[in-house]
């Protein structure tokens, strides 16, 4: 069952760990500028400064002010903390305990109200059909084996007309690291595959590289529309003078992630569904 499997046991136990260290994504955002905020979301600045930078693209933020927004397997007090400062009405589904303090935590020191729930995201059952206007989701997809679980849970909560936002880790770099640096670039250290990687050190989660096959045409078999896709704004706005071998010097050579806008259709819109066999 999702949530008591060895997968969801052991990545939470890393996601509490993460979060009780302070770890980078367990750390909230607590001095997000709200002005620079809407700058972004109203199109006057092109891209946020880092941390900020993965809150992408800019208009599935706009006009959220009273919307039902969950951010799904997306805790710690970040992508909450700028959607509750736009005033959206804002449900953080995550499995770690940890991470989901820190979203109260930012919700707390902005003054906003927030719903966090404890769970596994292949299980939504604690969340009513219908029940949002936007999900957005960060990466996270790589701690479960089959994104259609997801996917199909996703569809279920949505109301019609809603709009999924999720991340994703390129699967052809999936493997390429900053220590993987040769002098003249960033070499590939596996071959191309979807599978099951399991933890190399006792801090690591479990994860899986799902190929881009799965990722798009199981969009559509939930029945969902795809809208947009976007890679993530990094590789346009990196740091020239990072030192070689780092990550924020990795990420002007690799496009590590993108993300997918897509709609739940409304009733009678015409919807191309692709179908398995």
């Amino acid at each position: 069952m999702a949530g008591n499997d060895d997968i969801a046991r052991h990545n939470r136990r890393q996601w509490d760990e993460c979060a009780a260290r302070g770890g980078r994504y367990s750390t909230p955002w607590l001095d997000l500028d709200v002005s620079m905020l809407r700058a972004y979301v109203e199109g006057r600045l092109d891209h946020l400064p880092r941390p900020w930078i993965y809150l992408y693209p800019p208009q599935v933020l706009r006009d959220v002010a009273g919307k039902d927004v969950l951010l799904l397997a997306t805790g710690g007090g970040q992508q909450s903390a700028a959607f509750g400062l736009l005033g959206a009405n804002v449900t953080v589904y995550d499995l770690s305990d940890g991470q989901l303090a820190a979203d109260r935590v930012a919700a707390r020191h902005y003054g906003y109200e927030v719903r966090t729930v404890q769970g596994d995201m292949r299980d939504l059952s604690a969340l009513p059909s219908e029940s949002f206007d936007l999900v957005y989701q960060e990466i996270s997809l790589v701690f479960v084996p089959d994104v259609r679980e997801v996917y199909r849970g996703v569809a279920r909560v949505l109301r019609r007309g809603g709009t999924y936002r999720v991340a994703h880790g390129n699967p052809a770099v999936y493997l390429v690291d900053e220590r993987s640096w040769d002098g003249r670039g960033y070499r590939i250290a596996g071959p191309y595959g979807e599978g099951r990687f399991d933890p190399q050190a006792a801090d690591e989660a479990i994860e899986f590289r799902h190929l881009l096959s799965d990722i798009f045409n199981g969009l559509t078999e939930a029945g969902l529309m795809i809208r947009g896709v976007w890679e993530d704004p990094c590789h346009l706005h990196h740091d020239s003078l990072a030192a070689e071998g780092t990550y924020d010097h990795m990420t002007g050579w690799v496009a590590l992630y993108f993300a997918i806008t897509a709609e739940r259709p409304r009733r009678g819109a015409w919807n191309p569904i692709v179908r398995r066999g």
